[in-house]
Formats: structure tokens, C-alpha cells, sequence
């Protein structure tokens, strides 16, 4: 059986309209979901979560590069958890737990760097994928998979 998946494709030219791509995931993000982010260094990654934050009236989310794991409560109660493991060996990623948030439900998870978390399992995942074009351009390549995660695609980038 193929698994069914949603695809979103967009060009940013600036940090702040990547910063507005994720303003448009965050307006109807759902607990429950992983959010995959793949990218070089630079390529715009943690300006999208924060454009995430500010759409669940998050302020202050910063690169969790040093802390690995960030936390933020929105007003409605749900969790934005952010992991940075650029920094870790494989066999350190188990340690933080993040299987933990997987099944949470009050919490999204947005993972960077996810290619270290081997044997990661989830049924609701949103993949993004990010490539600097030139100093200011950034190609999104989002896709997900899972009902809710597809769902949240279609809500957030219908047109």
C-alpha cells in the first residue's frame, strides 16, 4: 500500500517571508504532529520556527543548538518543543527523550537535523526541507504524512 502524502513547494526571498511561511503552519498547528526540519546551516530552519512561535503567541523562541531541547507553552496550552541536534552522535540523540514528545498530546514537535534520530517512528509528520538558492533565497519543500499532519497542510497552505 502507498502511503499517501501532501506537497507544498515555495521560494523565500527573505528571512522574514520564511519567518511568514511558518506564521502560516503555526495558525493551525495541532499537538500531536513532528515537524522534520532538513537543511544546511543557515538555510532559515530556526527563523522558521520562530515564525511558527509567533502565530501560537510565542515570543521568544530561540536556537535550542546549545540547550538540544527547547520549550514553549502557547495560551492554548500547547507545547512547542523544539530540538536542535546538529551537535549530537547518534547514540546520544535517545538520551534527550524526544520519542517522549512523539506521543504527547499536547505538544508539536519540531526536530533539526532529524537525520541524526535514527529509527525515528511517527504517524503524523510534516517534512521540510529547506536550500539556499543564493544569499537571500531559500527554497521550502514541506510534505507531510498522516491524516492530521495532511490535514494541516491543506488548512495552512490551501491556496
Amino acid at each position: 500500500m502507498t502511503k499517501i502524502k501532501i506537497e507544498k513547494e515555495f521560494i523565500s526571498h527573505s528571512e522574514s517571508e520564511t519567518n511568514l511561511i511558518g506564521q502560516s503552519l503555526g495558525k493551525n498547528i495541532k499537538s500531536g504532529i513532528v515537524v522534520l526540519l532538513y537543511g544546511d546551516l543557515g538555510t532559515g530552519k530556526t527563523v522558521f520556527v520562530k515564525g511558527v512561535g509567533e502565530a501560537m503567541k510565542i515570543s521568544a523562541v530561540r536556537s535550542p543548538s546549545f540547550t538540544l531541547i527547547n520549550e514553549y507553552e502557547s495560551p492554548t496550552g500547547i507545547f512547542l518543543i523544539h530540538s536542535d541536534l546538529y551537535r549530537l552522535e547518534e547514540n546520544q540523540v535517545y538520551s534527550l527523550g524526544l520519542d517522549e514528545y512523539i506521543w504527547a498530546d499536547d505538544s508539536v514537535l519540531f526536530v533539526e537535523w532529524p537525520e541524526r534520530w535514527k529509527n525515528f517512528s511517527a504517524h503524523n509528520v510534516i517534512k521540510i526541507f529547506f536550500k539556499a538558492l543564493n544569499e537571500n533565497e531559500r527554497e521550502i519543500k514541506i510534505s507531510a504524512e498522516g491524516e492530521k499532519a495532511q490535514e494541516v497542510i491543506n488548512e495552512c497552505f490551501s491556496c
